[in-house]
């Protein structure tokens, strides 16, 4: 089956080379020389952040195993991982609105930094601190970035629609080039210099230092509401109030829920729905395919995103129907074919067909973020953006949570209708938020000091 794995890359690799050749005047946008030269920039750190985080990724369980914790024990330090990034790191990134975008950002390298360090112990206490540390870190990874780029986008005047070509670009490197060029890096500091499964951990610690020098030398300060009289608790209710005043706020954060809770428990399971038998399969080599298939995703959204027609809301509900169809594979092919219970040299043939599901899927992906980033800079409020992403990610990792505790409670058909059945209700939510996206706010959102003065009754 090592041939099938060359052809569905390769096959990829020409896609995404075509795609990318071939565009035309209507899939590119017409930018000016101070705006390049500010993607450029945002680019070069946003890669080099996501080369430290994706250079970690495929060693933590292998790490783990090799300190001697068994399955269980691994699982509780995911599960603090994902806890910390729903409680410590909702709080740590609520601030980058008040504090400062750019100060969160070092402060995603600083923890993670001191994450990378405590690999190098094998006590499960210090290993269960580093978790914590790395959920804070992912919270701001996937919050003060953008928070940051969207604010000194709009700060420099520059024109929204450009705005989606530094998304479709972040994607198309930091998920998709950056991370098939962190896999092999990774394999070639273990494997053939065989430096240990610690030396990943310190080469991501050393880029994400230099990245962070990067963003001290090159950056300006920007904020949501810098203003000193608003507390942390004060602005977790501008948020909430923002996400329940405005329907589409609420919606976006609902899609944003469902989509990447099935992406991530996708992540647990699609190496025991390829190998279900313990075969041995080329784990590295699929993960580089599914990043290439993310990569033609993100160029795909470029293209959609450079036109006006049609639209982020429009589309997102095909691409939605698309990742629920492509996770019902395992469950179709279950259904047809029954399952072996005998150990083979290498993916069966039906696990050929679901990785080939797998790789619509993680196509999905790639146009998921460049757009859902497109939606958000349209749809959340500048005084509270980092602290509403951050509230988009509480019932996120809740639900990853309860996946990963219940893992083994359910036979992995059943999570794979889960994640399409998720998938499907974000279908209907894009949806709904299409129909809505054109009529006027019934209240515009104001900031919670403009409510306050509103209802403030007058001393006399």
């Amino acid at each position: 089956m090592e041939v099938f794995y060359y052809l569905v890359f390769g096959v990829m690799a020409i896609v995404v080379a075509i795609l990318e050749l071939s565009k035309t005047n209507k899939d590119r946008i017409n930018t000016s020389s101070a705006f390049n030269s500010f993607k450029n920039n945002y680019l070069l750190i946003f890669s080099i952040m996501m080369a430290g985080d994706w250079l970690q990724g495929p060693y933590v369980y292998y790490l783990y195993s090799t300190y001697g914790f068994g399955k269980g024990d691994i699982g509780q330090l995911f599960i603090a991982g994902f806890g910390s990034s729903m409680l410590f790191g909702t709080i740590v990134g609520s601030l980058a609105d008040k504090q400062g975008r750019k100060r969160a950002c070092v402060t995603y390298c600083i923890t993670y930094i001191l994450s990378c360090v405590t690999k190098h112990s094998p006590q499960y206490r210090v290993l269960m601190v580093g978790r914590i540390l790395g959920g804070i870190s992912t919270s701001l990874l996937f919050s003060a970035f953008e928070s940051w780029l969207i604010a000194e986008h709009n700060k420099r005047n520059f024109e929204q629609q450009w705005l989606s070509l530094t998304f479709s670009k972040a994607v198309f490197l930091g998920n998709g080039l950056v991370a098939i060029l962190s896999g092999l890096f990774g394999n070639l500091l273990v494997d053939t210099f065989s430096l240990g499964p610690v030396a990943p951990f310190d080469a991501a610690a050393c880029i994400l230092a230099i990245g962070m020098a990067i963003i001290l030398a090159t950056w300006s300060e920007n904020y949501g509401d810098p203003s000193d009289s608003k507390d942390l608790l004060t602005q977790f209710k501008v948020a909430a109030i923002a996400i329940a005043s405005d329907e589409k706020i609420a919606l976006l954060g609902a899609i944003q829920s469902l989509f990447e809770g099935s992406m991530y428990t996708f992540v647990f399971l699609w190496t025991p729905a390829l190998s279900p038998n313990d075969e041995e399969i080329p784990h590295g080599f699929i993960f580089a395919t599914f990043m290439l298939a993310s990569m033609l995703g993100s160029s795909l959204a470029a293209r959609l995103m450079a036109r006006s027609s049609p639209r982020v809301e429009s589309y997102m509900q095909i691409v939605f129907l698309v990742s629920a169809a492509s996770l019902l594979f395992p469950i179709i092919t279950s259904v047809l074919v029954s399952p072996s219970k005998v150990k083979t040299e290498g993916m069966s043939l039906t696990s050929c067909i679901q990785l080939l599901g797998f790789c619509v899927f993680e196509a999905c992906v790639g146009i998921f973020w460049p757009s859902i980033m497109k939606m958000r800079s349209q749809y959340i409020p500048e005084e509270a953006r980092s602290t509403i992403m951050n509230f988009f990610r509480i019932p996120l990792n809740i639900f990853v949570c309860v996946v990963l505790y219940n893992v083994n409670a359910f036979p992995i058909t059943i999570m794979f209708g889960m994640c399409s059945i998720f998938l499907f209700v974000a279908s209907i939510l894009q949806r709904r938020l299409m129909v809505i996206s054109d009529k006027p706010k019934a209240e515009d959102w104001l900031p919670m000091k403009d409510r306050n003065s509103e209802t403030e009754p007058l001393n006399l």
